[in-house]
C-alpha cells in the first residue's frame, strides 16, 4: 500500500487534519513525507498503529507532553504509564467527588425543606493521648480533644514538634468562634490557612537546610456532623454498628503507587520509604486538604491516630480494643500500650470521640 494523504490517514486513524497538523509541528507524529512542491503531507500505512494510540490517549485526556513520552516506550512500560496516569485521574476525581459531596451536604443543611427533621440533641465524648513510643528520643506529635475539635498531628524535621504543635494550636480557636450559617467550608478553608502559617512561622526560625513539618487530621462537631481535615499521613476510623471503616486516604509516595497499581498493599507495608508524605503543612509541601462532612449518629466512634499506631497494631486489634472498652480515656491508653507492645518504634498519638445523645 503507498503513502496516505492526510484526508485518508485522518479518516483511518478517527484524528482530524487539523490535529495531525499541530501533531506533526510538535515531533509527536511527523509525516512519512512531505511533498516538496505542494507541501501536503503524506503518511505511511504503518504509521496507524501509532495514530490511533494517540487518540485513544486524546480521549482519555492525557496531556500532548505526556502521550509524546508513552509512544517513546516499549509496550508493557507503555501500559504501566497508562495505568499511573489513570490512578491519578481517579485520585483527582475521588478528590473532586468528596468535595462535591460536602458541597451538597452542606447547601442541603440550609434548605429548610431538605434538612434533617432529627430533634434528639447529640453531643461527643471524647479523651486524647500522646507518648513518644520506646525508641524516639523526644515526641513530634501532638493529640487534641474538646467540646468540638479533635485533632491530631504528627510532626517530622528537626522542629518537628513545634510545627505539630502549631498547627493544632491555630485550630483550638474553632472550640469557642462561632460558625456562621453556611460558613462551614470557608471555616474550614481558612482554619487549614492559619495552620499552614503557623506551621511556616515556625519552620522559619531554622537553618534553611532544616526540614519541619507536620500532617494535619481534624474534625469539628458541629452538633449533628462531623466535619474532616486530613493532610499526611494521619488517619480517622469510624466504628459503627460492629464494623470498623477508614475514613481517610494517606497522602503517601507508598499510597500513590499502590493507587496506580504498582504496589500492593503487603509490599507497601514493609516499603522502605512507606512514610514519604505528598502532601503536608511545611516548606514546599503541598498543604491541599481532604475535606468531608460525616452525619453523626448515636454509638458511633471515632478513632484518630498518627502512624505510629497504625503502622503497628493491627487492625484487628484496634476493632477490638474500639468494640470492648467503653470509655474512651481508657481505650486511647490501651490503644498506646499495644503500639508500645509492638515496639513502640514512633510516637504515637490517638483521639477517641463517641456519639452520644444528651439528655433534654
Amino acid at each position: 500500500m503507498g503513502l496516505l494523504t492526510i484526508g485518508a490517514f485522518a479518516k483511518a486513524s478517527r484524528l482530524s487534519p487539523k490535529a495531525l497538523r499541530l501533531y506533526d509541528e510538535l515531533g509527536l507524529l511527523p509525516p512519512a513525507r512531505v511533498d516538496p512542491v505542494t507541501g501536503y503531507r503524506l503518511y505511511a500505512p504503518d504509521q496507524l498503529e501509532q495514530a490511533r494510540l494517540v487518540a485513544w490517549l486524546r480521549r482519555l485526556g492525557m496531556p500532548l507532553a505526556r502521550i509524546q513520552h508513552v509512544c517513546t516506550l516499549e509496550a508493557a512500560t507503555a501500559a504501566g504509564e497508562i495505568r499511573a496516569f489513570w490512578a491519578q485521574v481517579e485520585a483527582d476525581t475521588a478528590a473532586r467527588r468528596d468535595l462535591a459531596s460536602f458541597l451538597i451536604d452542606h447547601l442541603c443543611r440550609k434548605d429548610p425543606a431538605v434538612s434533617s427533621t432529627a430533634t434528639t440533641p447529640l453531643g461527643i465524648r471524647y479523651a486524647a493521648l500522646s507518648d513518644a513510643g520506646l525508641v524516639r528520643e523526644s515526641n513530634q506529635d501532638t493529640a487534641y480533644a474538646g467540646t468540638r475539635l479533635l485533632a491530631v498531628a504528627d510532626g517530622f524535621g528537626s522542629r518537628g514538634a513545634p510545627a505539630s504543635a502549631a498547627a493544632v494550636e491555630a485550630l483550638k480557636h474553632l472550640e469557642t468562634d462561632g460558625i456562621p450559617a453556611g460558613n462551614l467550608l470557608h471555616v474550614l478553608e481558612d482554619a487549614i490557612e492559619q495552620a499552614e502559617q503557623a506551621v511556616h512561622g515556625v519552620a522559619g526560625t531554622g537553618s534553611p537546610s532544616e526540614e519541619a513539618g507536620t500532617t494535619l487530621t481534624a474534625m469539628l462537631w458541629t452538633g449533628s456532623q462531623l466535619a474532616l481535615v486530613h493532610i499526611g499521613d494521619s488517619r480517622v476510623h469510624l466504628l459503627r454498628d460492629g464494623e470498623l471503616f477508614q475514613i481517610t486516604h494517606d497522602h503517601t509516595m507508598v499510597q500513590s503507587m499502590v493507587d496506580e497499581g504498582r504496589l500492593s498493599p503487603e509490599e507497601a507495608a514493609s516499603h522502605p520509604q512507606r512514610s514519604l508524605l505528598v502532601r503536608a503543612l511545611g516548606r514546599g509541601a503541598d498543604a491541599t486538604p481532604d475535606l468531608r462532612l460525616h452525619d453523626a449518629r448515636p454509638s458511633d466512634r471515632y478513632l484518630l491516630c498518627s502512624d505510629g499506631l497504625s503502622t503497628v497494631v493491627p487492625a484487628g486489634e484496634i476493632h477490638r480494643v474500639l468494640s470492648e472498652i467503653r470509655e474512651p480515656e481508657q481505650a486511647v491508653r490501651e490503644l498506646i500500650t499495644l503500639a508500645n507492645g509492638g515496639g513502640g518504634p514512633d510516637n504515637v498519638s490517638c483521639v477517641v470521640a463517641d456519639v452520644v445523645e444528651l439528655e433534654q
